[in-house]
């Protein structure tokens, strides 16, 4: 087995406790290990700062509020937000396109109007516009990849029209890794006047992100793919079009004035955030972009490219093995080994110390697409090394002796 030299290391294993010596974890994608300053923040929030937000009067409340508060600036500061209050917190990139599904393209589409749409999309930015579709009359439209597993643009403007009013792409294929030119997805969107939506449940943790400089209208993430809690993401939106949004729950703290006859609403981003929000989770999504950041995006992105590149050359040497997406994709590496199901390689894998995930990844057009039931995905985080490769290698070539 022949595995090509690494960039250098980003050596962060020692910050990883729930990894443990000789276990390679190659599920990333799927949901990124802690750092223990995320389960720091996570323990200080409860066991010595806990009080609710924005509601009570005493100090400890008003200093878990600033703190809450203050995630909100990292989260805006991170992604390039131009305020803060452009910032919703949710449960995850699935509520938030659900949120906008709802409370956007509910109020905005009608019988006629189009969605466009992707072959790559995870479900979660497939279902919530198919419901809309059916209830407003909008129809969708699906653009096809290239040869490469890349969402194809040109075909994207040759199928743009003024009847399309949404345009909803995943900016890291969470099956691929391939990475979308997501300027010029949302200059083709913007050239017809369509709103567009990003996806950047994959990119956050791997690339930079700057929603100003992309130009977009709605951005979503999920903070535990970003090395941070489950159960807490985020909906960015431009401001002008958060105030032209009505509520998405009715509850406690999204309002203005609540009377039997009538309730206003309060101002975005408190207008979509109803009852207690994940107050802990959030402050540990700060810690999360506070570690990532003192890494360098760059230096990750580059790190992960290493890898996918070493995982892609040692495998592509390997005859019963079908490589997809691109050469160059953020992080993940998705293949099939010929005569053998996806379930039957990672639980050989397992056997070996090395986690991958197996399945459709909540992608199933894409899998009809590529003309397989399943695929096996490693991905990679900051944590990985080369000797992580070797191992999967090592056990990739251990099926194909099993099953011949």
């Amino acid at each position: 087995m022949t595995v090509l030299a690494a960039a250098r290391p980003l050596d962060t294993l020692a910050d990883f406790p729930a990894i443990p010596e000789g276990w390679a974890y190659l599920d990333t994608a799927a949901t990124a290990q802690k750092p223990q300053a995320v389960i720091d923040a996570i323990t200080r929030g409860y066991a010595q700062d806990y009080a609710t937000v924005h509601r009570g009067v005493y100090a400890r409340s008003a200093d878990m509020t600033q703190a809450y508060e203050a995630a909100r600036v990292r989260v805006a500061r991170f992604i390039g937000a131009a305020t803060p209050d452009e910032i919703v917190f949710v449960r995850g990139a699935t509520e938030a396109i659900n949120l906008v599904a709802t409370c956007w393209a509910g109020v905005q589409l009608k019988p006629g109007d189009r969605i466009l749409l992707s072959m790559l999309e995870h479900h979660a930015n497939i279902v919530p516009w198919q419901m809309v579709a059916e209830r407003t009359g909008a129809a969708i439209d699906v653009v096809p990849l290239t040869a490469d597993g890349r969402i194809d643009l040109d075909a994207a403007e040759a199928m743009l029209t003024g009847r399309h009013k949404l345009v909803a792409l995943a900016h890291v294929s969470n099956v691929l890794g391939s990475v979308l030119d997501a300027k010029r997805a949302v200059a083709l969107a913007h050239a017809v006047g369509a709103k567009i939506l990003l996806d950047g449940c994959q990119a956050v943790a791997r690339l930079p992100v700057d929603v100003a400089a992309l130009g977009c209208d709605f951005y979503v993430f999920s903070g535990h793919k970003l090395y941070g809690p489950t159960g807490i993401g985020v909906l960015w939106a431009r401001a002008d079009l958060l105030d032209a949004m009505p509520p998405y729950q009715g509850g406690g703290a999204m309002i203005d004035r609540v009377t039997f006859a009538r309730t206003t609403y309060a101002r975005p981003p408190g207008r979509f955030e109803a009852g207690t929000p994940h107050i802990v989770g959030t402050l540990a999504l700060a810690a999360a972009i506070d570690y990532v950041e003192g890494l360098g995006l760059d230096r990750i992105h580059a790190h992960e490219t290493a890898l996918v590149a070493q995982t892609r050359a040692a495998l592509g040497q390997l005859n019963s093995v079908r490589l997809f997406g691109p050469e160059d994709s953020a992080g993940i590496v998705s293949f099939a080994v010929e005569g053998v199901h996806p379930h039957d390689v990672g639980t050989i894998l397992d056997e070996a110390k090395v986690a991958i995930r197996a399945g459709h990844h909540c992608a199933q057009p894409l899998m009809d697409a590529l003309g397989v039931e399943a695929t096996a995905r490693a991905s990679f985080g900051v944590y990985n090394g080369p000797a992580d490769v070797e191992a999967l290698v090592r056990g990739i070539e251990r099926v194909t002796r099993i099953f011949g």
